[in-house]
């Protein structure tokens, strides 16, 4: 087969500017509706278990396991910050997109809680609206914060049978977009200045950045399969760069100057210990600290878009009881959250593929973006489930 011959990339469900699998759209796309997909959560005591089998579906995790991890929403009511983030995020977006004359409605959906990716998919199309824009609330490579989420797409379209109603496509992964940074170099820099100001040396503060931690075999399979990323693949590299990139503009922060030490850490591992999973674990950092000399700690939730439960459990109660247990004073940063630099670089985000913004021209902090807007061969890769159908994306 010549190479005029051969086959067109299959990009499923895909706008014609993105089908012929390019990695940068570059040109305009006339998208008419954005989908926020998100995680979703319980909203009461009874939906806990419910929701948590529709996370685990197709484990065969029994209820008594489930429960374990239970207690972490019934401590809260039973209700997970998560839905009320989105609806707050929906809500400014709604107002950041009106602000700049866009007429873009804007449709919610979860992959584990209602309201369902493939409800505010069907509903979107209902309203007339044929060529969808996806935004999902996850900034970082890995199976279940970006493959699972080009899988849900597709999932959603099938199940509203709009196969051949509308096209589909998902905004790039925004990880080092100045949007998403910015929350965080404020939250460091604030931070890192009041335990100086409060008599603390610049060495005797250690800031961690925290993330979820994945198995081993999904983080080396994370990003595209021909790039050698590390033994953390994409989803570690991405991190790290980040940090560094944050870190490196401390330096005014810090009265008299100084050097301020952190690392990159790993929280709410869920695996059995037999399976691999990135590490080092936050509290067992936390725990060593003393014995380098730290006697304050900043806790920089880096993986999370807002205050899911991990942070409000993982970090907020037990990483915070392990800094207490160590005798280390301690400080969270906020999370993205609604800060106005993320609400707006998102919606720069959404007009960078109306206007087919060049490569070239778009907004990134570390050397790795700007990040695909069409996902390369193999990205993301589930180590146990092998490929499904995915959208946004080069299958497989």
């Amino acid at each position: 087969m010549t190479s005029h011959d051969a086959p067109a990339p299959s990009v499923l469900y895909a706008s014609p500017a993105a089908a012929s699998g390019s990695a940068h759209v570059e040109v305009p796309v006339a998208y008419d509706a954005v989908v926020l997909a998100s995680f979703g959560g319980p909203e009461g005591q009874d939906d806990v278990i419910p929701f948590l089998r529709n996370v685990t579906r197709g484990r065969g995790i029994p209820d008594e396991r489930l429960e374990e991890v239970a207690h972490h929403y019934r401590h809260f009511g039973g209700v997970s910050p998560i839905n009320a983030q989105n609806r707050a995020l929906k809500a400014a977006l709604e107002a950041e997109i009106a602000h700049r004359a866009l007429v873009m409605p804007v449709y919610w959906g979860n992959r584990n809680w209602s309201p369902y990716l493939h409800e505010a998919v069907a509903r979107a199309a209902a309203d007339g609206h044929r060529t969808l824009l996806v935004l999902a609330t996850s900034a970082y490579s890995s199976y279940s914060s970006d493959r699972q989420y080009r899988e849900d797409i597709v999932d959603a379209i099938e199940q509203a049978g709009l196969q051949k109603a509308v096209t589909a496509d998902k905004i790039r992964l925004f990880f080092d977009h100045p949007g998403f940074v910015t929350p965080f170099e404020e939250g460091v820099q604030a931070a890192v200045r009041a335990f100086v100001d409060d008599g603390v040396a610049p060495g005797e503060i250690a800031v961690l950045f925290a993330t979820h931690s994945i198995p081993l075999g999904d983080a080396q399979k994370s990003g595209p399969r021909d790039v050698e990323w590390g033994e953390g693949g994409a989803y570690a590299a991405q991190h790290l760069a980040v940090a560094r990139h944050v870190m490196s503009g401390l330096g005014g922060a810090v009265e008299g100057g100084g050097s301020v030490p952190w690392e990159l850490v790993y929280q709410s591992r869920s695996g059995p210990p037999t399976q691999p999973w990135l590490e080092p674990d936050v509290n067992e950092v936390i725990a060593a600290l003393p014995s380098r000399g730290i006697r304050a700690v900043v806790v920089v939730p880096l993986g999370f878009v807002s205050d899911h439960m991990e942070v409000l459990w993982d970090l907020d109660t037990e990483a915070k009881e392990t800094a207490a247990e160590a005798g280390l004073r301690f400080t969270r940063t906020p999370t993205p959250g609604t800060h106005p630099a993320f609400v707006a670089g998102l919606v720069d985000l959404i007009e960078e593929r109306l206007h087919g913004t060049p490569a070239a021209e778009r907004p990134h902090v570390t050397p790795l973006g700007p990040w695909y807007d069409v996902a390369r061969p193999g990205d993301c890769e589930n180590a146990r489930l092998g490929f499904r159908p995915a959208a946004a994306g080069i299958a497989p």
